[in-house]
């Protein structure tokens, strides 16, 4: 993982930095805090060294002191000390050993700033913040555990107000993409927040360089569904039948990647106002609505 995530807090009122017994683990190996461990590819660790970069993230996650603050991989704690400065409460989830128990080390006597030792895949999010308690969360993520992260964060019933996360610069160009080119991630994380692009952030601001360019991301959550969805599964479902052929017409696609015949896959398309000779790409999030209101009338289970 891009070890270096943020973390935050909430001033005005500080917090016991303790680790909820939900939340412990197996124990971590003292780590000499004199001494940085080494970046380690299997956990596709890159950390972030440009504070230029830090900077946009700080404001890009627009802190205050009543701010409780997720930091996923905070790594060797660079925007985990600015977090700290500037938010009450700092959560901070590290999933390497030796950075976790350096990171305890160094923020022992930071009462507000707590730092567990899990996986943000797995960790229990009700266990991290109490339900009812607004949070930000703010992370430096793996290429390979980018997606899995946000989608779990977005989709949960305790949902940060707003995510900050520095990811693959084309995974952030594909959830922020607008009609025309948008894809399949697009669609479901827009059902979820509004995306906005911050800043590109090339490979020479982490060490060790990543291959690929990077980008952070700001996604403001939203109070309810983009759309009057009543099955988030089913809406999922059909929207990835609809890009399962890139560049191949919708109808297609609907046919092949719901099972369903010809006329069916017609007349869900017609009741929706959408040419079936249209790609998933081109369709608004309205348009997605549509459809998936004639899918539930028309397919097979509704």
């Amino acid at each position: 993982m891009f070890s270096d995530r943020i973390e935050a807090g909430v001033h005005g009122r500080l917090f016991v930095a303790e680790v909820p017994s939900t939340l412990e683990n197996k124990p971590i190996p003292h780590a000499a805090p004199s001494r940085l461990p080494r970046a380690k590819k299997s956990l596709g660790q890159h950390f972030l060294v440009d504070r230029g970069v830090l900077r946009r993230i700080v404001e890009a996650a627009d802190l205050s002191p009543a701010d409780v603050v997720v930091e996923i991989g905070p790594g060797q704690g660079l925007l985990t000390r600015e977090l700290a400065a500037q938010a009450g409460r700092v959560i901070a989830v590290e999933l390497d050993d030796a950075l976790a128990a350096r990171l305890m080390e160094e923020f022992k006597s930071q009462p507000h700033v707590s730092v567990i030792h899990a996986d943000a895949r797995e960790v229990d999010i009700e266990a991290l913040v109490e339900p009812g308690t607004p949070f930000k969360l703010v992370a430096n993520l793996p290429y390979y555990a980018a997606s899995p992260i946000i989608r779990r964060f977005l989709r949960a019933t305790h949902k940060p107000s707003l995510m900050v996360v520095m990811v693959q610069r084309e995974v952030a160009r594909e959830m922020a993409a607008q009609p025309d080119e948008m894809g399949f991630l697009s669609l479901t994380t827009q059902l979820y927040a509004k995306p906005r692009l911050v800043c590109t952030v090339p490979p020479g601001a982490f060490r060790p360089r990543p291959k690929v360019a990077s980008a952070v991301l700001r996604l403001d959550t939203l109070p309810r569904l983009a759309l009057d969805v009543d099955h988030e599964e089913r809406f999922i479902e059909m929207v990835r039948a609809g890009f399962s052929a890139p560049r191949k017409q919708l109808h297609n696609c609907i046919r092949k990647g719901l099972d369903l015949p010809p006329d069916a896959v017609g007349k869900m398309l017609a009741e929706a106002g959408v040419e079936p000779t249209r790609r998933a790409e081109t369709l608004s999030m309205a348009e997605w609505g549509a459809l998936y209101r004639a899918f539930k009338r028309l397919g097979p289970a509704g």
